[in-house]
């Protein structure tokens, strides 16, 4: 899968935001209803590094992978970065995506879920 179709298939979730921060973050967000559940970095020399929230087992699973480290500052948080996404399987990638989706939705309030759906 390359960086532009992960990007389109991030987009393409239901009620997605994409949401470009410039200097100093240099990233593009993907969130529903305020909460993160991916992002992009955009600039060099970590560009299309690519980073979303993973469950506690699965991130001890994927940080044992190669080309898989904890995100910066949010790695604590179970977040993780894939440093080049056209390396990982496509239906691996779209399962971890929608996993991530599916705990950002779930982290919302019962109306805002109704909107989404």
């Amino acid at each position: 899968m390359t960086t532009d179709e992960l990007k389109d298939f991030c987009a393409a979730q239901p009620g997605t935001q994409a949401v470009l921060y410039g200097p100093p973050s240099n990233i593009l967000v993907y969130e529903v209803g305020g909460k993160k559940f991916a992002y992009f970095k955009t600039s060099t020399p970590e560009q299309w590094r690519f980073s979303l929230r993973a469950s506690a087992e699965r991130f001890i699973e994927l940080t044992d992978m190669p080309g898989v480290k904890p995100a910066r500052y949010m790695g604590r948080f179970h977040w993780v970065s894939i440093v080049d996404v056209t390396h990982f399987p496509s239906d691996y990638l779209t399962e971890l995506v929608q996993d991530s989706y599916a705990r950002a939705v779930a982290s919302l309030t019962r109306a805002q879920r109704a909107a989404i759906a």
